[in-house]
């Protein structure tokens, strides 16, 4: 755990964003794989003493790339299309130390479908940080060849490059972002969410020339963006004072969101039950009539880093 794994093998551009370290498979095809958190990020930052949750979000996605490129042989420069994602954290296994959080995952991939070079399935992920259980999670995919993502997204002219013609610009339609502070921000160019006329309703503020979210230009908007859009959403939702992380989040994502139209974000309170004992948020994005993604969100209330 001296270097980070090629960033090529999580899909990254900038090694900095780069949190895994290793990966190992054992005689009984036990992925075990090794990753590191920074103590401060530039964007997931530090949370009253405790690692943004969000971590374990990207921390899962890279994990799932990494092992379907080194492991399952994908070859580089296939793509991922990300049907679902979604992880749990412990808080109170958050707590920032007095070193980076050296962590290993244990990696399984279940209901793997080949065709050639097309690689599907879904894999689950427990992270582990001196033997105590960090977060879970995990996601449903499918790789393909440059060629087959190509007819697949030939229909839409949506880039990056058209709707952000300088870098470091918001894409064309962007509104107003929200102030910082609402979404649990404090820079106004980390802010995702834009008001509606409607309440518990925002449209989508994309940068593009945000290092972290847009650490390389694509022809859709990342996943991991939408993500974020639910945690500000959840926060912008909560009464004023209150410094909240989530604690889970089950996304699925149903279509590419373009960068030529707004999309919507809806959101309501899930009421606790038998299946979501903690209730909630549900929050559901729609561009041009369509559904676009969903997710339900749960957060946790932290007070200090000394009560965990």
């Amino acid at each position: 755990m001296t270097s980070t794994v090629p960033r090529q093998l999580v899909h990254r551009a900038a090694v900095a964003e780069v949190f895994l370290t290793g990966w190992t498979v054992s005689d009984d095809d036990r992925i075990r794989v090794f990753a590191q958190w920074p103590r401060a990020h530039s964007f997931y930052t530090p949370i009253l003493g405790h690692y943004d949750s969000m971590l374990a979000g990207e921390t899962v996605r890279q994990a799932g790339v990494l092992v379907a490129h080194a492991v399952h042989d994908v070859p580089l420069g296939h793509r991922f299309l990300m049907w679902d994602l979604h992880f749990a954290v412990h808080p109170e296994n958050l707590t920032i130390g007095n070193r980076p959080a050296d962590l290993e995952l244990d990696v399984v991939y279940t209901e793997i479908r080949r065709s050639g070079s097309r690689l599907s399935g879904s894999y689950t992920v427990t992270a582990r940080h001196e033997g105590r259980i960090v977060a879970t999670g995990g996601a449903r995919f499918t790789c393909t060849s440059p060629a087959v993502y190509q007819r697949l997204r030939n229909a839409r002219t949506s880039t990056p490059a058209a709707a952000a013609p300088q870098a470091g610009a918001a894409f064309a339609t962007a509104p107003t972002p929200l102030p910082p502070a609402t979404v649990g921000r404090t820079s106004e160019f980390d802010v995702v969410l834009a008001p509606s006329e409607t309440p518990q309703r925002w449209q989508l503020h994309a940068n593009t020339g945000h290092p972290i979210l847009f650490d390389h230009l694509d022809d859709h908007i990342p996943g991991m963006v939408l993500l974020e859009a639910a945690r500000q959403a959840a926060v912008a939702m909560s009464p004023p004072g209150r410094t909240l992380v989530p604690v889970s989040m089950d996304s699925t994502f149903h279509r590419y969101v373009e960068f030529d139209s707004p999309c919507w974000i809806d959101a309501e309170p899930v009421a606790e039950g038998p299946d979501h004992p903690a209730g909630g948020i549900r929050l559901v994005g729609h561009q041009d009539g369509e559904t676009v993604f969903g997710c339900l969100l749960t957060t946790a209330e932290l007070t200090t880093a000394a009560n965990g």
